[in-house]
């Protein structure tokens, strides 16, 4: 995909029209039709294309009487003002995800990705069996929202840096985009951070003002053309397992629809966190033999103790969290760890086991 067709559907529309397109929901007939803003430049690889399509089937699953129409980031409000376009009503839902918010509560980081914290699986199941779905609601009835997991990029790459890291000295004082608790971890590392969306990363980094950036992962690297301006690829990210994205939408709207409307949105959401997983499972690995094939990429993987001080990091930033004078902080950060716990024996003794002995075992 070249990155220009989807980038420039970014940038920011006239007033007049963003004026139109932010008037009164159309409700006619018992037919409703609602705004998502989101943000993700337009066609984006998984992510916005993961949008429209959970857009097209709460619409097809409604028979169309609740109808989605989807606003790229920018179409309607700068991509990091999403979740503030539904709580003050401007749009009825956006797709995002939860911790461009910490601002707000530092207990929405929780629910996107956490450094050494939830693989996908792990953060889907603690949401839906083991109490995380009771905190978030708890964490967003606060600013008149309610949101559901609307996907999941799994396990993501370290990022793009301009030289090789040798040692943990080489990462003090570059400039890095990432965003969330993995920003405080890279920033304990001695990292300048900073978050922009999707859509301004290539630009930061061509003009210097970035020494490093990360995204998601080769499925979306590429689209986003981040080889043209690094060409070390930095894998595994030890403080970014997962990005969970999420459905978020205004309250008080959300509980006047119908209750198979408000059924058929929590499932739809759910069977789309499966698919988009399954997008960048397909994709990634064609994604990434185009990178080092055709665009000479080189893959490289962190320096042992960059790795060490990243999880020694994660492990710090969680116990301050646990420790927080904040309540909802706390109690998701005590419900997360306690949840983790559980499920890492399971992943670590079987799914982990079992793939260490393939890779060792069968080569074909």
């Amino acid at each position: 995909m070249d990155r220009r067709s989807f980038i420039k559907n970014s940038a920011m529309l006239g007033a007049g029209a963003s004026t139109a397109a932010l008037a009164t929901p159309a409700i006619a007939q018992d037919k409703i039709t609602w705004r998502m803003v989101t943000t993700w430049p337009k066609n984006f690889p998984g992510l916005g294309v993961g949008a429209q399509r959970l857009a097209d089937r709460i619409t097809a699953a409604s028979g169309g009487r609740l109808t989605v129409k989807v606003y790229s980031a920018g179409e309607l409000v700068p991509p990091l003002q999403s979740l503030d376009a539904v709580i003050d009503g401007s749009a009825e839902m956006c797709h995002a995800a939860s911790y461009y918010w910490q601002n707000k509560s530092t207990a929405l980081n929780f629910f996107t990705g956490v450094p050494g914290g939830m693989t996908s699986r792990e953060l889907n199941t603690w949401i839906t069996n083991l109490g995380g779905q009771e905190i978030w609601d708890e964490v967003y009835a606060q600013f008149g929202v309610k949101a559901f997991p609307s996907g999941n990029t799994s396990t993501q790459t370290g990022g793009w840096f301009r030289g090789e890291l040798n040692s943990l000295e080489d990462v003090k004082g570059l400039r890095f985009r990432t965003p969330g608790l993995g920003g405080k971890v890279w920033e304990k590392l001695g990292v300048t951070v900073t978050n922009m969306p999707a859509g301004e990363i290539f630009q930061a980094m061509q003009s210097g003002a970035l020494d490093a950036a990360e995204f998601v992962s080769p499925f979306n690297d590429l689209a986003l053309g981040l080889y043209q301006v690094a060409k070390n690829y930095y894998m595994p990210s030890f403080n970014e397992p997962g990005m969970g994205t999420e459905l978020a939408m205004n309250k008080e709207k959300f509980e006047e629809l119908p209750a198979d409307l408000q059924a058929i949105i929590r499932d739809v959401c759910q069977a789309e966190v499966s698919q988009v997983e399954n997008d960048y499972y397909a994709n990634d690995p064609r994604a990434m033999a185009t990178l080092v094939n055709d665009h000479g990429v080189v893959v490289r993987h962190f320096p042992q103790d960059i790795v060490e001080a990243g999880f020694a990091a994660a492990k710090e930033v969680l116990t301050e969290l646990r420790d927080s004078d904040d309540p909802m902080t706390k109690k998701a950060t005590e419900s997360f760890i306690s949840a983790l716990q559980l499920m890492r024996t399971r992943t670590e003794d079987l799914e982990g086991t079992y793939v260490a002995e393939r890779q060792k075992f069968l080569q074909f």
